[in-house]
């Protein structure tokens, strides 16, 4: 299976694939997994993103959409596999809790129903909150008791990439591990998506919508994203405690691949993005071709961004 890149394993733009390969991911860890809280949560997710959760509206978040959700809720999997391979760490229940924090670590961005102004964009600098919010309101019907709910704002907060992770007191061990396991697969799930470089557009209005000023401009995005990743690379390294090594043992186990497919991914899309770079005045976005992104972004925000 070597030379296989990661977005030929598994069809990512299916929700229902995407499912299909953690409940065999979930029976390699244990084939008496009970998979039913997470499927009961992952139907919830896709409501909630749908436009059909009680009292919720749809997504409008093009950056932050139920495909980046499946992405991490795979990527956390795929990581949890690893671990378990490397050390038996979890129980089936801490695994549960886990994956119900990934399909929901962004849930701060849907807007209520009676929230008709803007996008649920506007909260890109409080959705950490409001997601742990989320899970505090709706545990219940989550099936969480008020201790796996605790836990579940834990993982959700490592998602919050400006949070010093060393100031959180965490309830276990075992939380602590799987909150920078979360931490690291939603940055992976984004960076190793291979139309990342294109959605970067969308993310930039999602930032602009939230008035954060750190970018002039969709390009000054692109300009600057080499920082980015290299800030990620740090911040996986020492404040996630390198999680993302688990993810070599599962591609072993499940692939029979020895490498770790969104690094590599990771890898060719920031090389690609210094290759563009160095075109000096040229629009880095005349390089970016993948799924008609682009032409989707100046449709929807006019030309020049």
């Amino acid at each position: 299976m070597e030379g296989r890149i990661l977005s030929d394993l598994v069809e990512m733009n299916s929700p229902e694939v995407v499912l299909d390969e953690v409940q065999i991911i979930l029976k390699l860890i244990d084939p008496d997994f009970n998979i039913t809280p997470v499927i009961s949560a992952f139907f919830s997710t896709t409501e909630l993103y749908n436009g059909s959760y009680p009292g919720y509206r749809a997504c409008n978040t093009d950056y932050h959409d139920l495909h980046h959700i499946i992405a991490v809720f795979l990527a956390i999997t795929r990581l949890i596999h690893g671990a378990m391979l490397e050390s038996g760490t979890f129980t089936d229940r801490q695994i549960t809790l886990g994956l119900i924090s990934a399909l929901l670590h962004d849930a701060g961005y849907i807007q209520e129903e009676h929230d008709l102004e803007g996008t649920g964009s506007k909260y890109t600098t409080n959705h950490v909150q409001r997601s742990m919010d989320f899970i505090l309101n709706h545990g219940t019907e989550l099936g969480l008791s008020d201790k796996e709910v605790v836990a579940c704002q834990s993982m959700i907060f490592c998602t919050d990439i400006s949070l010093d992770i060393s100031t959180i007191e965490f309830p276990s061990a075992e939380v602590e591990l799987l909150s920078k396991m979360l931490g690291t697969a939603d940055l992976l799930a984004q960076m190793a998506d291979r139309a990342y470089l294109e959605k970067l557009l969308f993310l930039y209005h999602e930032f602009k919508e939230a008035k954060v000023d750190e970018y002039k401009d969709e390009v000054d995005l692109l300009r600057k994203v080499i920082d980015f990743y290299d800030f990620t690379a740090q911040r996986i390294k020492t404040a996630l405690d390198a999680t993302d090594q688990f993810m070599i043992p599962h591609f072993i186990s499940r692939w029979q691949i020895q490498t770790n497919l969104y690094q590599e991914s990771i890898e060719k899309q920031k090389n690609y993005m210094r290759q563009i770079l160095k075109m000096g005045d040229s629009d880095p976005r005349d390089y970016l071709r993948r799924g008609e992104i682009v032409n989707m972004v100046r449709k929807k925000y006019g030309e020049n961004g």
